[in-house]
């Protein structure tokens, strides 16, 4: 599901991580470009620990800074479903943050 460049914000990664967290079909989700900032991505990563079936995420040019970066990382460490491929482009944040999602999905 391709909802790129929609500027969604905190309120609207609400609501995807609402559904996402319940959702059962869902392989991929581009939320690219939406400025959910930290608190949205805490909620996408809420989300993330529950679903079953998302495979594919990309979360690039959210402002997500450290934080928010560690959330999605612990959130994926903690999902329980075997995950096939995992694609997180995160293009506009620290070296830092990406070896924490590196180390995350390592795990999986």
């Amino acid at each position: 599901l391709n909802l790129a460049c929609h500027n969604i914000g905190v309120i609207g990664a609400t609501a995807i991580a609402f559904t996402l967290k319940e959702n059962k079909s869902l392989t991929a989700l581009n939320l690219a470009c939406h400025n959910i900032g930290v608190e949205g991505a805490k909620a996408i990563a809420y989300a993330l620990k529950e679903n079953k079936s998302l495979t594919t995420l990309d979360i690039a040019g959210n402002h997500i800074g450290d934080e928010g970066a560690k959330e999605i990382a612990h959130a994926l460490r903690e999902n329980k479903t075997p995950v096939s491929y995992t694609h997180l482009t995160l293009p506009t944040i620290l070296l830092v943050q990406i070896s924490v999602v590196a180390v995350s999905l390592k795990k999986q």
